[in-house]
């Protein structure tokens, strides 16, 4: 009798032991209640880099509609250009049971260890734009053309100095952005693809002689530390000379140079200030193409990318296999990435109405 009641007792204490953590959402192994293949209403970690860039701003804006809006519910980092700090957000990330991560670099050699951890828990990973180096860890690439970039801002240079017709020589001075952003020897590779032979014939020339790629970079795309390298290049130079062209892959670049230009007087009728490219089509760059500063830009629809990325958590979160459309050019060192580009489009005075406002990127008042 005593040991049946023992029995009995036992039989109902596991049955309470049930029931509590049915509560609390948990099994009697102690994990989750959720099944591991159910992913709607589950989270997903965003990791940007700064928000510094109205570009990254939006970005990260565009990335959580478009996944809230397919059912996931979201949770958004900026890792301030800190390499160290988007690690630890990662981490953090990973604790917390994301079920997917999207990761824009700050530095793309510095997640091997907590993309290891991710995989570990087996969290996909989608690179966002820029593409993590190093590590097997990383399941798909959303980006643009990013080689298309530097070619759209070197014709533009090459269009408007009437190169191909055979005018020159003119001076030109290159930047390039950040040495831990892949990316950058793509967009500058790119655009030499298209001056290096104007520069080999002597009708583009580099005052400064600064011509390869670690004596160009702009760490962290910041726009003061161009500034400052130009300010230098004008002094040492172009005591006797003038600038023709600046070939700059960024919009936050760009404003550096210009101010480093206009602080030598250039816009002024005596001296005009030259060609100069840009990238990302930022608020304050437009207005500067619209009031004949900056000369071009390249618009990239950073709409289209969130929604390339949410697609792709989607995707991989149900068992699909995401669209991709380059399969062999994004190799970080450990693996070829699959990836999914976009097309850029060059932007100056003459378009920028139909692509951005007609497109509704900005309102025509934005740009007032």
């Amino acid at each position: 009798m005593r040991n049946r009641r023992a029995a009995l007792a036992a039989i109902a204490g596991a049955a309470s032991l049930a029931l509590t953590l049915s509560a609390c959402g948990q099994n009697s192994e102690g994990g989750s209640k959720e099944d591991k293949g159910s992913t709607k209403g589950g989270t997903i970690g965003i990791a940007m880099p700064t928000k510094s860039s109205e570009r990254w701003i939006a970005d990260g804006k565009n990335v959580v509609k478009n996944l809230e809006s397919a059912g996931y519910k979201t949770k958004l980092v900026y890792g301030e250009d800190d390499p160290d700090q988007q690690v630890s957000q990662i981490e953090n990330l990973i604790t917390q049971g994301v079920k997917a991560l999207i990761v824009a670099a700050i530095d793309n050699k510095s997640l091997n260890n907590v993309l290891q951890q991710a995989k570990d828990a087996d969290i996909p990973v989608i690179a966002y734009d820029r593409l993590i180096l190093g590590t097997p860890n990383v399941d798909y690439y959303a980006s643009f053309d990013n080689t298309k970039v530097g070619e759209l801002q070197a014709n533009y240079i090459v269009d408007k100095l009437g190169l191909a017709a055979g005018k020159g020589p003119f001076n030109i001075e290159l930047f390039a952005g950040s040495n831990d952003d892949n990316n950058t020897k793509y967009f500058f590779n790119g655009a030499m693809s298209v001056l290096q032979p104007y520069i080999d014939k002597k009708k583009l020339v580099v005052q400064s002689g600064q011509t390869g790629l670690t004596q160009v970079t702009t760490l962290r795309w910041d726009g003061a530390t161009a500034q400052k390298r130009m300010d230098d290049i004008l002094t040492k130079s172009y005591s006797s000379k003038k600038v023709d062209a600046v070939l700059s892959p960024y919009d936050g670049i760009s404003i550096g140079i210009l101010s480093a230009l206009k602080s030598d007087d250039y816009g002024t009728k005596s001296k005009p200030l030259p060609v100069l490219t840009g990238q990302d089509a930022e608020l304050a760059s437009v207005k500067s193409i619209i009031a004949g500063q900056q000369t071009q830009t390249v618009y990239k629809d950073t709409r289209e990318l969130a929604k390339v990325a949410a697609n792709m958590v989607d995707a991989v979160l149900n068992g699909k296999k995401p669209e991709t459309n380059d399969t062999k050019t994004y190799d970080n060192g450990s693996k070829v990435v699959p990836a999914y580009l976009l097309q850029p489009v060059s932007v100056d005075k003459t378009n920028y109405s139909k692509v951005l406002v007609d497109g509704g990127y900005y309102t025509a008042d934005e740009l007032k």
